[in-house]
């Protein structure tokens, strides 16, 4: 018995152009949701639902016949691509670019902390589509560099993860301004209620096209550790925060006290942290869990106790700030990540006496871990400036600021613009922005016993974690772009306020 003949892209219905292109790629074969979505994008007219999870090829699926449809010598914006992260953004118009052939439609790329000027100026020559994340997107829209009188497509790659990170009402907005007979694409690895919400509200008649879910164990889940000293724990938590631009994560400590000492510390940075342990009484805890899933906290710091019966598929870290006591505690800590198709980071903190016990679960639960690096002070800044330009432009795209316009005048009396708003920074964020504030943070050589953990040196090292012993940058405040501070989130944001 002979296998039947696998799919080619030449049966999908490109052109000799595309299908060259493809080829020089390197690319044979499409995948699953790009034989469903390719052949209906080319020749049919309905509104497409592409389901099928992160890494299957969903840009191409899109992208292929994005550049055989739209016509490259009319210098109108015809396709819209909103994807949640500027990372992704960039992948995408990369991946579009890499399949152009002679005459393709031509690709922008916008998002927050681009330099403006340089994207106004690529809108200027009108190109053809335009991919970008969702705020700065609508800071173009509204004035009035991007126009969408002439849109054809609106894609909404990496739907699922959009809404979670908030954008619930930039994408609305964007697409009541699309003409009605443009053609909605929506990608996403999963379809809860608030995307069946748009589906119904923006799409009409649609076709599904749904690529069934590999069974996924921790193939999901990337797991890494930090071997730190326990005094620059809450340093090392604070810089993975700041280095990662969205950030929901639960982060589990041993007792009830280093529970509530982390939670109180993340919260005097201005993230919007609690904590739950055995002492907070039941309709306490439930006011905080659902704070939690509806996005309104964005990190949870609990006990293994405490988090029991807490699912929420959006989640995209676990901390282990302290070791857990044995590696089916620890499965069962990272498992609230990477779900529903969704990928998850599990980070564990050890001390150097703790490694042999790390390697004991290694070992039982046949993985190996990721030793973590952590970004450099320049790094976490220049991020940290990225982020502060997302927020005001989220600001000034869709908050209210009326009320403060008059002392914004009287402000730009005291000097020139320039003046007031380093002046406003400094006071805001105080050393926040400065390297030397940073402290350094050496890897844990020591030693404790030695060699690998086995059954008669469990519990070795135990109670050595010194709660009181965090050290973080002076200064109040911290930096509220990704990671806390701004308004309560609408529709489960699990992000600040960011673009």
């Amino acid at each position: 018995m002979t296998d039947a003949p696998k799919t080619t892209f030449a049966d999908l219905g490109l052109s000799p152009d595309i299908l060259k292109s493809i080829e020089q790629k390197g690319f044979k074969h499409p995948s699953p949701i790009q034989a469903g979505v390719i052949p209906l994008l080319l020749t049919g007219n309905k509104d497409i639902i592409g389901q099928a999870q992160t890494g299957t090829g969903k840009t191409a699926a899109f992208a292929l016949p994005l550049l055989e449809r739209l016509d490259a010598s009319e210098k109108t914006t015809q396709a819209i691509i909103l994807a949640p992260t500027r990372e992704l953004a960039i992948q995408v118009a990369k991946e579009i670019g890499s399949f152009g052939v002679k005459n393709s439609p031509t690709v922008t790329v916008v998002y927050g902390g681009n330099p403006m000027r340089k994207e106004i100026d690529a809108l200027r020559k009108s190109p053809q589509i335009v991919v970008g994340t969702p705020g700065r997107m609508q800071h173009h829209i509204r004035n009035k560099k991007l126009r969408l009188d002439k849109i054809r497509y609106f894609v909404l790659d990496e739907a699922d993860e959009m809404l979670n990170f908030g954008f619930r009402e930039e994408i609305e907005e964007i697409l009541k301004m699309t003409p009605p007979k443009r053609r909605v694409l929506l990608f996403s690895a999963t379809m809860p209620r608030s995307i069946m919400s748009i589906v119904n509200n923006y799409m009409g008649d649609h076709d599904l096209v749904k690529v069934a879910a590999k069974e996924m164990t921790n193939t999901n889940i990337t797991q890494k550790y930090y071997c730190v000293k326990n005094k620059d724990k809450f340093e090392t938590l604070c810089r993975i925060m700041e280095d990662e631009e969205h950030f929901y994560a639960i982060v589990f400590c041993r007792t009830k006290s280093d529970t509530s000492h982390v939670a109180t510390q993340l919260s005097a940075k201005h993230l919007r942290a609690e904590a739950i342990h055995g002492d907070v009484d039941q309709h306490e805890r439930e006011k905080i869990l659902n704070r939690f899933k509806a996005g309104k906290t964005n990190i949870l710091v609990a006990t293994d106790v405490a988090a029991r019966g807490i699912d929420v598929s959006a989640l995209n870290f676990v901390i282990n700030y302290t070791l857990p006591e044995n590696y089916e505690i620890y499965t069962h800590r990272i498992g609230r990540t990477g779900r529903a198709g969704n990928k998850g980071t599990a980070i564990t903190f050890v001390n150097g006496s703790e490694v042999g016990r790390l390697r004991y679960f290694e070992k039982n639960l046949k993985v190996q871990m990721q030793k973590g690096t952590l970004p450099s002070p320049a790094e976490i800044i220049k991020k940290k400036k990225l982020h502060l330009v997302e927020r005001i432009e989220h600001i000034v795209n869709n908050e209210n600021i009326t009320a403060l316009r008059s002392m914004a005048k009287e402000l730009l009396e005291e000097g020139t613009a320039e003046e007031i708003i380093a002046s406003l920074l400094k006071d805001a964020y105080a050393k926040d922005f400065e390297i030397n504030e940073y402290q350094v943070i050496h890897e844990d050589k020591s030693r404790s016993g030695g060699g690998a953990y086995n059954g008669r040196n469990r519990g070795r090292g135990w109670g050595r974690h010194n709660s009181s012993g965090f050290r973080h940058r002076k200064g109040g405040g911290g930096f509220g772009g990704r990671r806390g501070g701004g308004r309560p989130p609408k529709g489960g944001r699990t992000r600040p306020n960011k673009v």
